[in-house]
């Protein structure tokens, strides 16, 4: 998917009220229910990975499509609207503490599904890696406090996760769906957020290089890699490894600081005895996170040349654009596709009148103001 638009995502506190919330239940339920007789599951997962059409879901709903939280408070209602016996679908996972009850929820509903043993662990792996991803392989300054998991009876997948830069009170939307070749080159669906001058992005294909050096350096004895590291803090130009972000061209003269921070000596013996493969597997490995990541690849960039991305892979500031193409033109085939969809399922779903006008108002509303 291209970049199609812009809009932002200020953190918000507070909840959405018992009486909008229920509604929005109800009204998902139903446009669910639609979508699901009409296209199936398959597309249902398609499109809710799409930023623009979740948004728009999430307007039509009724709450605040410019708010970080239409990403928790949609996810919440749709996973009180659906229901896995009844619609063959499911959602675990949601905001904080109940994203750590995702693996356990994919257990249950795997087994009420059918599910064999290694289908399960296969789902299990794809929520924890698709979260390890997003909070260790690309470092752009986001922490993660939601993630749902949607599956289907089949084991389909796809992720909607978010992530918040307090420091600023913006949001960043991570969405995946499966299907996709690798879960360490490109394997977004699509990320939304406000754009970061220097992102660490190790799953972007211009990374690949700098991986492979990576996974040499864990599997080589921990001794050759406190090697590299003392060569960088000898050297006479010195800086922090926080303040190294790759905005500037270093070259070798760099120095690193800041070592016991940085690199976990004990783990790195732990690894090198384990030996990983491949970076999927090395990235995979508990305890293995952002200042290891980082870590592995300064070394792989100061002392052997293998650069990895510094690019942000945002691909949609958001998806519906500006009537002045600026950023970018507005996708428009994609916008009437989603709102005709989503209109469609309003106005077929099993709701009163009263509610459908409602919701059929603010997707208009939405569409003539963002486009």
């Amino acid at each position: 998917m291209g970049k199609t638009g812009v809009a932002n995502l200020p953190l918000h506190s507070g909840k959405a009220p018992k009486w909008l919330f229920d509604r929005m239940v109800k009204l998902s339920r139903g446009i669910v229910d639609v979508i699901l007789l009409e296209y199936g599951k398959d597309e249902f997962l398609k499109r809710i990975s799409d930023p623009f059409w979740f948004q728009s879901l999430s307007c039509v709903l009724g709450f605040d499509c410019h708010s970080s939280g239409c990403t928790t408070v949609t996810c919440g209602a749709l996973k009180e609207a659906i229901h896995p016996g009844e619609h063959g679908f499911a959602i675990a996972g949601g905001k904080g503490k109940a994203s750590r009850k995702t693996i356990q929820q994919i257990e249950e509903i795997g087994e009420t599904f059918g599910f064999t043993d290694s289908k399960i662990k296969e789902l299990q792996y794809s929520s924890r890696m698709s979260a390890k991803v997003d909070s260790t392989a690309v470092q752009d300054s986001h922490t993660l406090y939601h993630h749902v998991f949607l599956f289907t009876e089949q084991g389909n997948w796809s992720v909607i996760q978010q992530g918040m830069r307090s420091d600023i009170n913006y949001a960043r939307r991570y969405h995946w769906l499966s299907g996709f070749d690798s879960f360490i080159v490109d394997p977004h669906n699509s990320i939304m957020g406000e754009k970061v001058d220097t992102v660490l992005d190790m799953t972007s294909k211009n990374s690949v290089s700098s991986q492979k050096t990576c996974v040499d350096l864990v599997c080589g004895h921990p001794r050759y890699l406190a090697n590299d590291w003392a060569s960088l803090i000898r050297l006479e130009d010195q800086t922090t490894l926080d303040e190294y972000n790759g905005s500037t061209t270093y070259s070798k003269h760099i120095v690193c600081l800041d070592m016991p921070r940085s690199i976990n000596w004990n783990k790195m013996r732990e690894i090198y005895e384990f030996q990983p493969k491949n970076y999927e597997e090395l990235l995979s490995l508990r305890g293995v996170g952002p200042t290891t990541v980082r870590a592995l690849a300064l070394i792989s960039d100061l002392i052997y040349d293998e650069k990895p991305s510094w690019k942000d892979p945002v691909k949609y500031s958001f998806a519906v654009g500006g009537k002045d193409g600026v950023p970018y033109p507005v996708d428009r085939k994609a916008m009437d596709e989603s709102t005709a969809l989503i209109q469609s399922g309003i106005e077929r779903a099993k709701v009163g009148d009263t509610e459908k006008m409602h919701a059929i108002k603010r997707l208009k509303a939405f569409v003539s103001t963002d486009s």
